[in-house]
This record gives C-alpha cells, sequence and structure tokens, in this order.
C-alpha cells in the first residue's frame, strides 16, 4: 500500500499566455512547481496517487488561447487523470481508478497527488499489461472517442470517413471498428500516421498532403465506385484542428449522412452551413462522455478491442513546459501523457520514463 503523503507536489500554472491588444506584444504563460499541503478529506472523498495525466487540447487552450478556467489562476491544469486510492472511502483504497469528470478540480491532473469525490472515479480492473499511466488516456481521449461513436448512431455495417490520424483519430478508427463499421477510411497529411491506421482497422487511407478538400473528394468518390459502395449515409468524423481538415470535412459531406465534430470545430460549422441547405446532413457535436459509460469503455481497452500503446508516449511531468511549448508549435502524433514519477524535484539526467 502507497503512503499517504504530507504534501502534494503540483506545476501550477501561474498565469495564461495573454497579448497586449495595444502593443502586440506576447506575454508569455507560466508554471511554477509547489508543494502544497494535503487537503483534509471530506466524507466521500479520496486521495488520488496519479500515474499519468494527458495532455488535452483544453488544456493547451487554457494556456495559450485565453479559453477561461473555472477559477483565476494560478490552479493547476489536467484533467485526464489514472492512478491510485491511498487515502480516504475505505471501500477505495488502493483501488487503481480514472479520475472521470474532473474539471479544475483542487490542484489539478498535472500532480503527484489530487483529491476528489468518489463518485468521480472508475475502477480499472485486469488491466494485464498496460500500464497505468497509459489508462490515463481512457479518461478523455478514449471516453471521447466511444462518445463521437454514440452520437453518430453507430451500427454494424455503418461507413465511415475519419479526418485525422494523430492524437485522436486511431481510437476514432478502433471504436468505429469496434461498433461495427464495414468501411473504416481515412484522411490524413501525413504518411506514417495512415500506414499505422491500416494496422488498426482502416481499410483505405488517402494522403491528402498537398491536394486541395475538391481533389480529395474525388479520390474518395473514386474509392466508393470501385467498391461499389453508396454515396450517401456515410459518417464523418473531424479529428483534426486544421483549417484543410475542416475544409476537407465540409467538401466530403455528401448528399446525406452526419457529421461529428469531435475536435473542438466551431468553424467547421459555418465551413459546411453554406452546404446545408442543399444536402441532408445532420452536424453534431461529440460532447463529454457520461459517467455510467466509462466501465464499458475500460473494458474495450482491458479486452484489447481498443489498443493503446501505440497511439500514446509519456514524458516525465517535470518536461511540461517543454511538452506545451512543442504542442503548441507542431501536435504531435501520439497522444502525450504526463507521468508523476518524476516531477522535476530533483535534477534528473535521465528521464525515467520516456516511451
Amino acid at each position: 500500500m502507497t503512503s499517504v503523503p504530507d504534501t502534494i507536489t503540483t506545476w501550477r500554472m501561474l498565469q495564461p499566455e495573454t497579448r497586449n491588444s495595444e502593443t502586440g506584444e506576447t506575454i508569455p504563460g507560466g508554471f511554477e512547481l509547489v508543494e502544497l499541503p494535503v487537503p483534509e478529506l471530506a466524507a466521500g472523498e479520496v486521495l488520488v496517487e496519479i500515474a499519468g495525466c494527458g495532455v488535452c487540447d483544453t488544456d493547451l487552450g487554457f494556456f495559450y488561447d485565453g479559453v477561461p478556467t473555472v477559477r483565476r489562476p494560478p490552479l493547476t491544469l489536467g484533467h485526464e487523470i489514472s492512478g491510485t486510492v491511498v487515502a480516504g472511502e475505505p471501500s477505495w483504497l488502493g483501488r487503481e481508478v480514472l479520475v472521470v469528470g474532473n474539471g479544475s478540480g483542487i490542484h489539478g491532473g498535472y500532480s503527484s497527488h489530487i483529491a476528489v469525490a468518489a463518485a468521480n472515479l472508475c475502477a480499472i480492473t485486469n488491466r494485464r499489461n498496460i500500464p497505468l499511466e497509459h489508462m490515463a488516456a481512457v479518461a478523455d481521449t478514449v471516453a471521447t472517442a466511444f462518445q463521437a461513436a454514440r452520437r453518430a448512431s453507430m451500427a454494424v455495417g455503418d461507413y465511415v470517413i475519419v479526418i485525422g490520424a494523430a492524437e485522436m483519430g486511431p481510437f476514432l478508427v478502433q471504436m468505429a471498428k469496434a461498433f461495427g463499421a464495414a468501411t473504416v477510411m481515412v484522411v490524413d497529411a501525413v504518411d506514417t500516421r495512415l500506414h499505422r491506421m491500416l494496422t488498426r482497422g482502416a481499410d483505405v487511407v488517402i494522403n491528402a498532403a498537398g491536394k486541395t478538400p475538391e481533389v480529395v473528394a474525388v479520390e474518395v468518390r473514386h474509392f466508393r465506385e470501385s467498391q461499389g459502395l453508396p454515396a450517401s449515409g456515410w459518417k464523418i468524423f473531424t479529428a483534426t484542428g486544421t483549417r484543410s481538415g475542416r475544409e476537407a470535412a465540409a467538401a466530403l459531406v455528401g448528399q446525406a449522412g452526419k457529421l461529428v465534430l469531435v475536435a473542438s470545430e466551431t468553424a467547421t460549422i459555418a465551413s459546411v452551413r453554406s452546404r446545408l441547405s442543399v444536402v441532408d446532413v445532420e452536424v453534431v457535436g461529440s460532447g463529454r462522455c457520461p459517467s455510467d459509460d466509462y466501465p464499458r469503455v475500460v473494458e474495450m481497452v482491458t479486452s484489447g478491442r481498443i489498443v493503446l500503446s501505440p497511439f500514446v508516449q509519456t514524458r516525465p511531468m517535470s518536461w511540461i513546459r517543454e511538452v506545451f511549448a512543442a504542442a503548441r508549435m507542431t501536435p504531435p502524433d501520439k497522444h502525450t501523457i504526463l507521468t508523476a514519477d518524476d516531477l522535476g524535484l530533483e535534477d534528473c539526467p535521465e528521464p525515467k520514463s520516456c516511451r
């Protein structure tokens, strides 16, 4: 049994990056590593020792894009959390868990520990050889893919197009196949991403690098016609935050179907709005996965129907500044999880986790 600490080590966001509207000067955001007292646990609360916390686009939005947080900084970001309960409700002690439905929490997930309500836990059982830190991805990224499939009313025999094969795309592809999709097509601009999709359920891939959305649409049509597939009724998932991805979604809407906005793509709605008057298209957002569905999502992962390891990477939490900066410059091919085995309290010439 892991011991209960006297303090929580946490990476607090001192302030987000801001821009002076008069001078145009960018004022960098900042993190600080601090130790805080462990809060007194109320009835129904637990203390979770964090194994990993995923770096979500929402966190990047808080830090770089002026997305407002629930409370003013300083505060700790991070809501995609896996770990082990070390204090609190006796029925949860020693259990490996996901923290679900956590907003800013008390200290956030970029920490050694977090105090949360036991109602916000989902037990992890029989994870076999899956690293506990990798399971953090299930708390948001994989659960979001599951909810997207549910929102799309995914069914056996469906025809699916996933736009974007980076962080979220691989889980949408796997989820579509797990729900019984007959054909899954993936559109992306990076060959290596597309090749790995062919190993995890994609039936066909299209490299959109250097191509206009209209050219991509022609290639999709040629594939459909060559396979005798229908022109209408396809379910299209956007998993990219790029303008080219939005434009591809608009070009591929077709005569009838459903467009699911998995990335936070309000601009995608504007891109397709002019087409909605002449085509029968339903546009929906993916939304948050209900708490009651998490056990099913965890089982899909632990049973091997949804595979994590090829599509996640870990970095020490002490690298939080570098990881955020790199993700801002170029979105990573794999979903990044910060691990709490190296928070930065000691100088480590080699990180303890980086795989």
